[in-house]
């Protein structure tokens, strides 16, 4: 008992158990590991559970070099931009009919019927359920799980005609649907056939658009998972494979596991790559990016970002390095802090004309009048902000004195009015000039 509460403490520590504030661009949640991330939208906003990556804790039956989760956590947004962390939702230690910690609390769901909102998880190789009257809980785990239910990555497709579905993973996918209170099958359990056979496939989550249903699948094909999907006219199939929604990811991380939402008229994609752990990719970090189809239904190829989607408030911190374009030559980027990743990054400028470009900066009131750099530079440099590309028109002339420490620098801004602009900064000479972020006033 001691030590599993030990754990516990340690988990609490590495998450912010009270209501919390993350920011924008991608990554989307920059106050601890997540991944496998499934969007919602309740109540006018879009509601993000994932699960949480956490360090290995100091157990010699846990694997080192796993994936290791102990918890969920539930985050909401209004703007896709400001994420609110409301802390942990479910936790291996409070699910009454589990029997082995295993820290293996994998992809979860959550959909809305009946006037609650059901929670679904995998633990043990089981599909539990957790209830609330609201989409942030508090929550309520069920005495039991799902019977006739085994597998992992749990997604629940909610029909137009009420009915609902659970998909699940288990080496190939399975569907069944469920009766109307939601914790029972109604029916068998069914492989669903026409799927990739060789190469690790999981995750699925499924989805309803005019009148066609797409099953979305991680599947490695070659050596890391890439973002699959099918098509069918009914949601337990049969279904036909179509395509990529994304390649295999640039940074080489193992693993991807999305979901697919629609808010405000618009599509987007959620999903995880390596951002905070470059080194080790069991510990992941949610993005986001739009997604489109085209006029026969299919899903156009979504091509990840660093700057995600949203609009930036001018008067916060804009971080430069999760840019939307970067010159060939002069401009890279990289942790400030390799010790402490969840720092962040910074832009590290050192050819003349070498450049960052951040896109949809809001100037939502008045314009501009000033402008605060973070930089540093121990040669001192000089900057130009300029608005919508390298060639645009200069608004601002930032220059960085010569120092060992970050300084925040303010200086004038012209030509720029109230709305949403394009912004890129430009380095004046060769001389190295390293960037945190920039704000407005």
């Amino acid at each position: 008992m001691k030590n599993n509460k030990m754990k516990l403490i340690f988990g609490a520590m590495l998450g912010l158990l009270a209501v919390s504030y993350v920011t924008a661009q991608n990554p989307i949640i920059r106050n601890q590991f997540s991944a496998d991330p499934t969007a919602r939208v309740f109540n006018g906003k879009v509601y993000l559970y994932p699960s949480h990556d956490i360090p290995t804790p100091p157990d010699k039956n846990l694997r080192k070099d796993w994936f290791c989760m102990a918890d969920y956590h539930v985050f909401s947004s209004d703007n896709l931009t400001d994420w609110t962390d409301h802390g942990v939702i479910v936790t291996q230690t409070k699910v009454p009919w589990l029997t082995k910690i295993n820290y293996d609390m994998w992809a979860p769901d959550c959909v809305f019927k009946n006037g609650k909102y059901y929670f679904y998880f995998p633990v043990g190789g089981r599909v539990g359920v957790a209830t609330a009257d609201k989409p942030e809980g508090p929550y309520t785990v069920l005495d039991k799980p799902v019977e006739g239910i085994r597998g992992i990555d749990p997604c629940v497709l909610l029909d137009k005609d009420g009915k609902a579905y659970i998909f699940t993973a288990m080496g190939r996918i399975s569907v069944a649907k469920l009766k109307d209170n939601m914790i029972e099958v109604d029916g068998p359990v069914q492989t669903i056939t026409n799927l990739p056979t060789k190469g690790l496939i999981e995750g699925p989550f499924a989805m309803e658009r005019n009148g066609k249903y797409y099953l979305t699948y991680p599947h490695v094909a070659n050596q890391i998972e890439r973002l699959e999907y099918a098509m069918s006219d009914s949601p337990m199939g049969p279904y036909q494979p179509v395509g990529v929604i994304m390649d295999e990811s640039p940074s080489n991380c193992w693993t991807n596991h999305h979901s697919i939402v629609n808010y405000k008229n618009q599509w987007y994609l959620f999903y995880h790559d390596r951002d905070y752990s470059p080194k080790f990719d069991k510990n992941r970090s949610v993005r986001v990016d739009s997604l489109t189809f085209n006029a026969d239904g299919t899903i156009k190829k979504v091509i990840p970002t660093f700057r995600g989607v949203g609009l930036s408030d001018a008067t916060k911190e804009i971080q430069l390095d999760r840019y939307s374009k970067i010159s060939e030559k002069g401009a890279t980027i990289a942790f400030l802090d390799t010790a402490d990743t969840f720092k962040g990054w910074k832009t590290i400028f050192d050819a003349s004309g070498a450049w960052v470009q951040y896109n949809a900066v809001n100037f939502a009131k008045k314009g501009a009048k000033s402008l605060q750099v973070r930089a540093t530079s121990a040669t001192g440099g000089s900057l130009q902000l300029k608005l919508n590309d390298a060639n645009g028109a200069v608004v601002a002339k930032i220059n960085v004195p010569k120092s060992s420490d970050w300084t925040t620098i303010k200086v004038p801004v012209s030509g720029v009015k109230k709305g949403v602009y394009n912004l890129c900064v430009v380095s004046q000479d060769s001389k190295p000039v390293e960037v945190d972020w920039i704000r407005f006033e």
